[in-house]
């Protein structure tokens, strides 16, 4: 059995209507206790899910056939909603849709070097140099590889969605009153402040956050209606100057469950015929969380190794300054110490954080590679020195 039908054979289909989970709200089990305090069986309502309503992903892409806009809520981190996102955009394609790929993980300032990557113009490491993915997501770029390349094999175009991080962060700090004239006229006009329950989920999420971080409620509600609204307005445009395609969003679930983020305020701009999906592991399948539950295996990722070293990236000139090193960590042993700075890591001349990240991405742990560093000495000039490291 293949992994694309392995992997969501458990897929639940909970709503047959076309964007009807875009319009509900989370459902309340508040109900009046029987005489006691006891519940009585209907004030504690159970859900039934069907076991012959159990399909897989070949079944999924065919009821999405006449969506116009698909999204495929993730856990950043599971290789598993990954695999079915690329599941998602290979089916559909395979049956002639026109697609487009929007991605959350890319800022909008950097789409035109996504678009010279996909049209062969630059090479896969300078791509992500130029969208400085690694200071802009920091997720293993390996979960989002596959469907980059499938995406430039297929002449499939990819939209940055995200607004760009300088904007959210002064947010953050001092809310959308902060911004200057120029940043405001850089993010949505319109806004929907009125979705209390929104309101609410965001709050709950707020109070998660240790004490220490918990500064403005409002400025942190700023800053998701600002990612949730810049997405969805960016999203809205190229569905209007591209009405043949058909647009998967790929963002975290939080952006999309209820319809509450992305697709209510995409809905707004644009009426079209949506569909959400979640992973729905772990979660309780709710009809009004998603149009569609997957229930894919565990996959992991091999692991990429490591030089077990901490690196200042702040500072300037040749190569990153080493901060520290792990106790285990297979330069220390090599004879790495802090305050060196990495020149070259195996062919890689190191200039930024990205370079050390792009040198090691498919480097497995065990394997030895030459590190270059320069070291001061007490008189004299530096000392460069190459030694090799096995990866941990």
């Amino acid at each position: 059995m293949s992994y694309r039908q392995h992997a969501a054979l458990a897929l639940a289909a909970i709503l047959t209507g076309a964007g009807a989970s875009l319009l509900a709200e989370p459902v309340s089990n508040d109900g009046p206790a029987s005489q006691g305090g006891a519940l009585a069986p209907q004030d504690n309502p159970t859900r039934v899910l069907e076991a012959s309503l159990l399909t897989d992903i070949e079944s999924l892409i065919d009821r999405l056939a006449d969506r116009r806009v698909i999204f495929v809520g993730e856990h950043h981190d599971r290789y598993e909603d990954h695999l079915n996102q690329l599941a998602v955009i290979q089916g559909l394609h395979a049956r002639g849709k026109s697609l487009a790929i929007g991605l959350e993980m890319f800022q909008q300032p950097y789409q035109a070097d996504i678009d010279a990557y996909l049209a062969g113009e630059i090479d896969e490491p300078d791509f992500l140099r130029r969208t400085q993915y690694f200071d802009r997501w920091r997720f293993d770029y390996r979960l989002y590889r596959p469907i980059l390349h499938f995406a430039r094999e297929r002449g499939i175009p990819v939209i940055a969605l995200n607004l760009e991080s300088e904007l959210t962060r002064k947010v953050g700090d001092s809310g959308i009153g902060g911004l200057s004239e120029e940043e405001r006229a850089r993010i949505p006009a319109e806004i929907d402040r009125e979705n209390l329950a929104y309101r609410a989920r965001i709050e709950a999420i707020f109070k998660h956050h240790p004490t220490e971080q918990q500064a403005n409620f409002e400025h942190f509600l700023d800053v998701q209606l600002l990612w949730d609204e810049g997405m969805a307005e960016r999203a809205a445009r190229y569905l209007a100057e591209h009405p043949e395609r058909t647009l998967v969003v790929i963002s975290g679930g939080g952006h999309v469950e209820y319809g509450q983020g992305i697709p209510k305020r995409l809905m707004r701009r644009q009426p079209v015929p949506m569909a959400i999906l979640l992973n729905g592991n772990q979660r309780t399948p709710d009809p009004a969380a998603a149009d569609f539950f997957l229930y894919p295996q565990s996959a992991e990722l091999p692991p990429s190794g490591k030089l077990g070293v901490m690196l200042n990236s702040d500072m300037t000139g040749e190569g990153l300054l080493v901060d520290g090193l792990a106790d285990d960590s297979g330069a220390k042993a090599a004879g790495l110490r802090a305050g060196d700075r990495i020149l070259r890591v195996d062919d890689q001349p190191i200039r930024s954080y990205a370079d050390i990240r792009i040198a090691l991405m498919d480097a497995r742990p065990g394997r030895t590679v030459p590190v270059e560093v320069a070291r001061n000495r007490l008189i004299g000039a530096e000392e460069r020195l190459t030694l090799e490291v096995e990866l941990r």
